[in-house]
């Protein structure tokens, strides 16, 4: 599934006769109305000083994620002037990807090439808007028919700037590129349907995305998993006619000083198993493998990027199904490592999966161990929508995850693995249960299950993603509809900040 993107470049140029579809200015809220912000100068003497006056009289505010359209009237090249809102206060890295996401996605149908003027033309707000302007212009259309009623995307940024061939911008702008596009990959295998991507398939599309990245893949089938006793897959997995996998990525550039592994939560659908979900609650279960699709994702932006830092990724892959073979409650698995699991109740399944992983990850003794899983609706009544939780046997190393994901422009929230919760997990006939009796804390429960296979000495988080994983409501700033790619850019952050010696 390969990821095809607009071109984007930076171009010193007179905005006003840049040869594009549409070109876009920020504004702010003001004493008097809407203001322009920088980058807009040339523009508005082109409309005779009067581009803020016409915005207000178009009802522009200027606030956040707003946008006008303006015809120019032949004032500029460009048929269409956008302004979007930048609300109040200096804008700031995340709030101008919202800007360039927000104008691209209502630009989208009007412009297929689009120029911005906009912004101080530091680096770091480049690629922000750069970045933003890709994942803004994201459509999933592998299931449209009628091409031609589809709103034709946009093929070509130009942000104007006069630090064109800064060499900051230049790597600003591929940093941006590589990004988006693992998050794009992200979001067109999360939006796949489930009968198009079951573990053999995912696995096969992994493989030949992991081979373009110039990465070392490695495909365990359900033969090889028997084998090596990856009973946590295997036993989701039974109930399924499409066997299970596990895909493992590496990457090991020379000069690595640092080595992270992540391991990603892979169902590629959920029914529940035999503990069956209502139907409402399989109606976007297709997100189920989020967590897998991002971490094998991210590795590919990590090579993209040649960052000097070893990554393993691990994406178990199992499809959750009831029948005549399925696991059933009061079920012991033998977790890989020697462990044994009660199941008590079998959609708590991806715990499961993501407990091989994990203790296959560790044998590669990584620095840092993340999972990334959508693994409990408790995180979502916990956090919502638009935050995923962060938990782990670190509290720095948590805090560094939260911090690394807010400059990325994503939203977590360290929550505690509290004294006494991995005791509710006690198992009266095997080492651990799957689930706690009660219904309270559930995101903290699943996160002690996963730190019992948590090797000594690696620092850990887990990421539970289950509310952001996959927006099923209205699209915002940058984000669609469907699946979101969510932590993809918080991983590429970490391993950023593995690099410059911050972990």
């Amino acid at each position: 599934m390969s990821v095809t993107s607009p071109s984007i470049s930076a171009r010193k140029t007179a905005a006003p006769s840049a040869k594009v579809d549409a070109l876009v200015v920020g504004v702010s809220p003001g004493e008097k109305g809407v203001t322009l912000a920088p980058g807009a100068e040339d523009i508005d003497k082109a409309f005779g000083g009067k581009l803020a006056e016409t915005l207000r009289a178009l009802g522009a505010k200027g606030k956040a994620e707003e946008v006008t359209l303006v015809p120019s009237g032949g004032a500029v090249s460009a048929t269409i002037v956008a302004a979007v809102g930048l609300g109040g206060g200096e804008p700031t890295t995340e709030t101008l990807r919202r800007a360039g996401g927000a104008v691209v996605r209502r630009l989208t149908g009007r412009a297929e090439s689009v120029a911005f003027a906009l912004g101080d033309g530091e680096a770091a707000h480049l690629g922000a808007l750069a970045e933003g302007a890709l994942l803004g212009g994201y459509s999933f259309d592998r299931y449209r028919t009628q091409a031609d009623k589809q709103p034709k995307a946009i093929s070509s940024f130009t942000l104007v700037t006069g630090n064109a061939r800064d060499k900051n911008v230049k790597a600003a702008l591929a940093r941006a590129e590589a990004v988006a596009r693992a998050v794009n990959l992200t979001r067109d295998w999360v939006n796949t349907a489930p009968s198009d991507l079951y573990p053999a398939v995912f696995a096969e599309e992994a493989k030949a995305e992991g081979k373009r990245a110039g990465l070392k893949v490695e495909v365990l089938d359900k033969k090889a998993l028997l084998a090596g006793g990856y009973g946590g897959i295997i036993g989701v997995g039974q109930g399924s006619e499409r066997e299970p996998r596990l895909v493992r990525y590496s990457y090991r550039p020379s000069k690595a000083k640092r080595h992270l592994a992540f391991v990603g939560k892979g169902i590629t659908f959920d029914t529940g198993g035999i503990s069956l979900k209502p139907n409402e609650g399989m109606l976007t279960m297709k997100c189920d493998m989020a967590g897998a699709a991002a971490v094998l994702a991210a590795v590919t932006a990590i090579a993209e990027l040649e960052l000097p830092v070893a990554v393993d990724a691990w994406a178990p892959l199992a499809e959750n199904m009831p029948s005549g073979s399925a696991q059933r409650p009061s079920d012991v698995l033998n977790i890989y490592g020697g462990k044994t699991v009660e199941v008590l109740n079998t959609d708590a399944e991806g715990r499961l999966v993501l407990a091989d992983g994990m203790v296959r990850a560790a044998e590669e003794k990584p620095d840092i161990l993340i999972d990334v899983a959508t693994l409990t609706g408790a995180c979502v009544v916990a956090l919502g929508n638009r935050v995923f939780g962060i938990m782990g046997n670190d509290e720095e190393f948590s805090n560094k995850v939260r911090e690394t994901a807010e400059r990325a422009g994503e939203t977590g929230w360290t929550l505690p693995i509290p004294e006494g919760t991995r005791e509710r997990l006690d198992s009266k006939v095997a080492d651990l249960a799957n689930v706690a009796s009660g219904r309270y804390g559930g995101a903290l429960v699943a996160a002690a299950f996963l730190q019992d296979f948590v090797a000594d000495g690696i620092r850990w988080a887990h990421l539970d993603i289950a509310g952001p994983a996959y927006n099923d409501s209205s699209p915002w700033g940058y984000t669609p509809v469907g699946g979101t790619g969510s932590s993809v850019r918080t991983l590429v952050g970490l391993a950023e900040a593995a690099v410059a010696g911050e972990l």
